[in-house]
């Protein structure tokens, strides 16, 4: 380490922004709504193996087409640059179009997935097919940056969004992912309590947030009313056992998990 470097700005400099979206759809049974999972690769170094909501990290075409919005916007260019972040990797990883104004079918949305996976920028995806961003269709949930990891550290901002329809189309990337599905977040819990699904320590937190609530309109009302404040999960003894916790008063009814029984990416 340089003189001059502290540990904070290595912990900094080995950061990697990214940015996640909890997808709603209606239960075409009725119910609770559904939410999209996706199961991770096992080969991936990070979370491999695991089921995850979608989403990635930030790159440069990100941030530079925030920075062509960021005069006009109500939040600052990071948080915009996440959101289009989120609408980029979803449309990448499960061809589901969300955060845009225009036409859009499943032909539509198949075109363009193809060429935002020929390009990697989304920008000239929106020009192609005449598309606006609606980025206040993405609701801030949380973000999540765990500052005990010393390697492959990220900053992720989570966001909800909502596709109204039940019948909704997806197909996986065959990239980085090798399965999807819907889920209820209690079925998707309870997926993972009989082994069917790998859950880790933040999935599992917002799955049991998320399950406090039936609709997306009941999700997106607490979001609103509940403070987006980082969370860096700490180690804690509890009656002689390490926990591995979050902080209190963010909207999370479970706080933590014995750590030798919490799953980590």
């Amino acid at each position: 380490m340089d003189d001059h470097e502290t540990d904070s700005d290595v912990w900094l400099a080995r950061t990697t922004r990214a940015a996640t979206v909890v997808i709603f759809r209606k239960n075409p049974d009725g119910g609770a709504a559904k939410i999209l999972m996706v199961e991770r690769n096992a080969t991936l170094k990070f979370a491999g193996g695991a089921t995850v909501f979608p989403g990635g990290k930030i790159d440069q075409q990100d941030i530079a087409l925030a920075q062509s919005l960021v005069a006009g916007a109500d939040v600052g260019i990071e948080d915009l640059a996440a959101r289009i972040a989120a609408v980029r990797e979803t449309l990448e990883e499960t061809g589901l179009v969300i955060g845009v104004a225009g036409n859009v079918d499943g032909k539509i949305a198949s075109e363009a997935r193809r060429m935002l996976t020929s390009t990697g920028d989304l920008g000239p995806v929106l020009d192609a097919f005449g598309w606006s961003l609606q980025l206040d269709d993405l609701v801030p949930f949380a973000r999540w940056w765990p500052k005990h990891r010393s390697e492959r550290i990220f900053d992720t901002r989570f966001y909800l969004s909502d596709l109204g329809t039940g019948a909704v189309d997806i197909a996986v990337d065959a990239t980085e992912n090798r399965h999807m599905f819907w889920a209820s977040a209690k079925e998707a819990l309870a997926l993972a309590e009989r082994g069917g699904i790998r859950v880790i320590f933040p999935t599992r937190r917002n799955l049991e947030r998320l399950a406090l609530f039936e609709t997306f309109e009941e999700v997106r009302a607490h979001a609103r009313e509940t403070p987006v404040d980082v969370i860096s999960p700490f180690v804690a003894e509890r009656n002689g056992e390490r926990w591995l916790m979050i902080p209190d008063g963010l909207g999370y009814p479970v706080l933590g998990e014995a750590l030798e029984r919490a799953q980590r990416a």
